[in-house]
């Protein structure tokens, strides 16, 4: 189907798509790699007077390292943050996630920022995001301000970006030198994940020191197995152990239920998945 008709601008700075934004309010979309609203826009499920695209702002692009955290701009795309070496040393949990994503040619053309700001529960990098703390950079009219994770992803599709706002960066603490892995679960390539589990480890020796660990598509946004992070830290990074503590993966989650399965089906996915994750997170 072809889009309902609409102006475009494209601004080559954050204060001119700002003022853009402010100048149009409702009546606008912001397109950034385009992968999640163009097909919006396709079926007709929105019909924006005004699309403003990001994607000549070249401040929006890049990853650099801050001294404790990684920035990477809202419009670098994923296969430039799943190729970037400061992420694979740093953030090895992202790089494994991003190589999940969909498939090469949408890799190519979406942005991280653009997904993240999508706020789909079944996207691959929610739960990525939330399980190594990272925070969001929002600039609006008044300044820019700092949003964390946990605080960032409100509701379905719904996040702490405000109306006049744009996410313009994604602050990513170092994990340097822990263990990652992203266990996704489909039934066919490139699909939406009917479960995924993202896990990072700090060993010491054979023994679990920390761990975090998010979850894709078991609730209304992702989550954090918080439970299962405190039961892992201390013990053996053993097969028993962390399917011990595992089986409190689902603890406090609201799963859907839909073709690819019902909530009681991915309850009992998270906990098998998180093992799973957890354990070749840390070599096993």
């Amino acid at each position: 189907m072809i889009p309902a008709a609409f102006e475009y601008v494209a601004p080559t700075s954050v204060e001119e798509a700002l003022q853009a934004l402010a100048e149009h309010g409702d009546e606008a979309k912001i397109l950034a790699g385009g992968q999640s609203l163009l097909p919006v826009l396709r079926m007709r499920l929105n019909a924006p007077e005004w699309v403003i695209d990001l994607g000549r702002i070249d401040a929006l692009r890049g990853i650099r390292d801050e001294g404790d955290h990684l920035v990477i701009g809202a419009m670098t795309t994923h296969t430039e943050v799943g190729t970037d070496p400061l992420v694979h040393e740093h953030a090895l949990l992202i790089s494994k996630a991003v190589t999940h994503l969909a498939d090469a040619q949408v890799r190519h053309r979406g942005t991280f920022g653009g997904a993240l700001a999508h706020a789909d529960p079944a996207g691959d990098l929610g739960a990525p995001a939330r399980a190594l703390g990272a925070s969001f950079v929002l600039a609006g009219p008044g300044g820019s301000r700092t949003v964390a994770a946990d605080d960032f992803f409100v509701d379905l599709f719904e996040t702490a970006i405000g109306e006049d706002e744009i996410l313009t960066e994604v602050h990513v603490p170092k994990r340097t030198g822990w263990g990652a892995h992203y266990e996704k679960f489909v039934r066919v390539a490139h699909q939406w994940p009917i479960v995924a589990v993202a896990a990072t480890v700090r060993l010491d020796g054979d023994t679990i020191a920390e761990a975090r660990i998010g979850l894709t598509n078991m609730g209304s946004t992702p989550l954090r197995a918080e439970g299962v992070e405190q039961a892992l830290v201390g013990k053996p990074a053993s097969a028993d152990a962390v399917r011990e503590a595992a089986a409190q993966a689902a603890d406090g989650t609201q799963p859907p239920s839909d073709l690819n399965g019902d909530a009681d089906y991915r309850r009992h996915l998270a906990t098998v998945l998180t093992a799973r994750a957890v354990l070749a997170a840390a070599g096993r």
